[in-house]
């Protein structure tokens, strides 16, 4: 664990115009610099750095934070790697707590393991550069295979001979066995596992006689390898992996992922394929924003790693059976990760790589334009072929359909998709969407709110909770109060990130820091934040606040959470403005008068948003005569608190 004064040295010390500039061409605007921004492509320039705020900022793509985000962003690594790397570029040493005799063997055993790694990669390619056998054997066969030179350097593609040389001349080189096997009688999953011991206790090459392909780290270090046999053997198999160790877990690594992450990032767009030739011809033809899953079945870690980089994800898969039963395994998952998802069939008997191979780079890329499809539509033209005239198989189709539109996350996103299937599959929204909300129910927990509201748009429907509105036009009324409850909301925590170590004194010799007057307020409200983030970055203002030398701004955009961070940063650079009726009382020194706005405002959002939902339920119908008196009740009461609030905001009063 790196000190939080060490990470503030490396805040201090690093100039966020140098490191971005290293990069990025900037020019001088204003108080300013501006360049054309790293993350998407732009022809006229929206990137913008504030060297005194310490951020920067992209209006074209929504790219944000500090000088260590930019580092995280661009080299795709942890904010802990990214701190590292800013403390050797300033000389600023960084003193890590004491760790303990098991944590340090742990660090020890993986750096050892490490530089194994490294060494055999080296070795490798070497092999296959070098001798008569790699050259004669594994050059031919990758050059045979379609690949270009430049390629197979890129990928730093290796070969294993037919010899146990790589055992004797990694001992010879001083490597320590246990770091050169992988025997759990050691300590477990220890070892690389490049060499194997027989019985007698001589040591072995694991990938002898195969051409090799490392897989790497985010970082670029070697973890593991893959090794495809080159000679005629039906007593093993095609393809061997290092076996799981703490450097290599082959479920949770994907193939490719360090040589395309830049790409992914720029394009925010990931084309996940199976093995490893179908990433490299691809990356051959100029698609460089491809992974391999490596022959197993997608993983959730897997598809988490992808989400790192993007949420739009194209499967490409063989044109035969099973690659298409392979498609839809892995559709399920990667749709409940929150992640939009379409499949591209090729022809049958093409695969990724061999389809890559015979086609140009712009003949690919118009093929998946015009092939690659929406999963439901995929899914339901698919498993339609089999029904034909069943009954029974066509629920079967329907049932599997649904599922898969239920463990979507995002509640606009199941509604078009239901929508949509319903038109492709000629059956009612409604009773579709009462199939998602049992699922859902079932599986997460939810509160059926999907299947009520669904059925709004086919008849009336009695609900059980007063916050489901029944009229279309109290529905419209309630989303835009929605998003003007979270532009309030927004405006407060930019007024925490700013100035929020601030005191407000109410003229009789108290005084509270503006951020916690403003949380305090929110809480005995009751008001619920909309955005998980909000209320961490919240908890994070009331723990440090009362800090020694706690500023705000400073704090929350050198956060360690990202989300906290990025966040911070928004606030930092006026994306949200103060309302237009805060407007003359923006400035800090009218800072107690902004506050009481700010919160006069949400609150009168809070409860027009409480009107209209009595409104909703008096439009209902099957009223009982208690029911409407009492709804009447409410409606007055909110009325009278309504008039109040604007009194208040039209005479700028302040509560404090």
């Amino acid at each position: 664990m790196i000190p939080r004064d060490t990470i503030d040295r490396v805040f201090s010390a690093a100039k966020i115009e140098d490191v971005i500039g290293d990069v990025v061409p900037l020019k001088k605007r204003g108080a300013n610099l501006i360049g054309l921004c790293p993350f998407h492509d732009e022809k006229t320039g929206s990137f913008t750095v504030s060297p005194s705020k310490g951020i920067y900022k992209c209006f074209g793509c929504g790219k944000s934070g500090n000088v260590v985000g930019f580092v995280m962003e661009y080299d795709q690594c942890t904010f802990f790697e990214a701190i590292r790397t800013l403390a050797k570029r300033y000389h600023i040493e960084i003193e890590e707590r004491e760790l303990t005799q098991e944590e340090k063997q742990n660090e020890n055993d993986r750096e050892s393991m490490s530089v194994v790694n490294e060494w055999c990669n080296t070795w490798f390619q070497n092999q296959l550069w070098e001798t008569q056998e790699g050259q004669a054997v594994g050059l031919s066969y990758l050059r045979a295979r379609g690949l270009r030179d430049d390629s197979i350097h890129k990928f730093q593609l290796g070969y294993s001979p037919d010899k146990s040389l790589l055992s004797i001349e990694a001992k010879k080189a001083g490597y320590e066995e246990k770091y050169l096997v992988n025997d759990s009688q050691n300590a477990p999953y220890i070892g690389t596992g490049v060499c194997l011991k027989s019985e007698d206790g001589r040591l072995y090459d694991r990938f002898h006689s195969r051409v090799i392909f490392p897989f790497f780290s985010l970082s670029g270090k070697v973890i593991g390898f893959a090794g495809r046999l080159m000679k005629q053997n039906d007593k093993v198999g095609k393809y061997v992996n290092s076996p799981t160790s703490p450097l290599f877990e082959k479920h949770n690594c994907l193939y490719g992922l360090f040589q395309a992450k830049q790409e992914i990032v720029r394009q925010n767009h990931c084309y996940l394929v199976e093995g490893q030739m179908d990433v490299i011809s691809m990356f051959q033809t100029g698609i460089k924003n491809v992974v391999a899953s490596g022959g197993t079945s997608l993983t959730q870690p897997q598809i988490k790693l992808m989400h790192r980089f993007t949420d739009r994800i194209t499967v490409l898969y063989d044109g035969d059976k099973a690659g298409i039963k392979a498609a839809i395994r892995g559709i399920d998952m990667i749709l409940e990760e929150g992640i939009k998802v379409k499949v591209l069939l090729l022809p049958e008997g093409e695969d990724p790589d061999s389809f890559a191979k015979s086609h140009t780079s712009e003949e690919m890329a118009d093929y998946i334009r015009k092939n690659e499809t929406d999963f439901i539509r995929f899914k339901v033209e698919l498993l339609n072929e089999e029904v034909e005239n069943d009954p029974i198989k066509r629920s079967e189709l329907i049932q599997s359909v649904v599922q898969s539109i239920s463990v979507i996350p995002d509640a606009i996103t199941r509604q078009v998709y239901l929508k949509e299937c319903a038109n492709l599959l000629d059956i009612r929204e409604n009773i579709l969407s009462k199939e998602v909300g049992k699922l859902r129910y079932k599986r997460y927990g939810d509160v059926k709110k999907d299947a009520a509201a669904d059925e709004q748009s086919e008849e009336p429907v009695a609900t059980e909770t007063p916050t489901i509105i029944p009229s279309r036009v109290a529905e419209q009324t309630v989303e835009h109060t929605s998003s003007r409850l979270e532009a309030n909301i927004l405006n407060l925590l930019q007024v925490i990130v700013r100035y929020g170590e601030q005191m407000l004194s109410n003229g009789e010799d108290t005084s509270i820091m503006a951020g916690e007057y403003i949380i305090n307020e929110l809480t005995n409200d009751g008001i619920a934040l909309s955005q998980p983030v909000y209320q961490e970055l919240m908890d994070e203002y009331k723990a440090h606040c009362h800090d020694a030398g706690f500023v705000a701004q400073q704090f929350f955009v050198r956060h360690e959470n990202v989300a906290i961070s990025q966040l911070a940063v928004e606030l930092a650079v006026d994306k949200y403005h103060l309302s237009s009726s805060a407007q003359q009382e923006q400035e800090e020194n009218n800072l107690a008068a902004l506050v009481s706005t700010l919160l006069l405002e949400l609150k009168n959002t809070v409860v027009n948003e409480r009107i209209n939902a009595v409104l909703a339920q008096l439009k209902a119908p099957h009223q009982s005569g208690a029911e409407e008196e009492s709804l009447l009740k409410q409606y007055t009461h909110w009325l009278s608190v309504r008039s109040a609030i604007c009194a208040a905001l039209g005479d700028r009063v302040i509560t404090l």
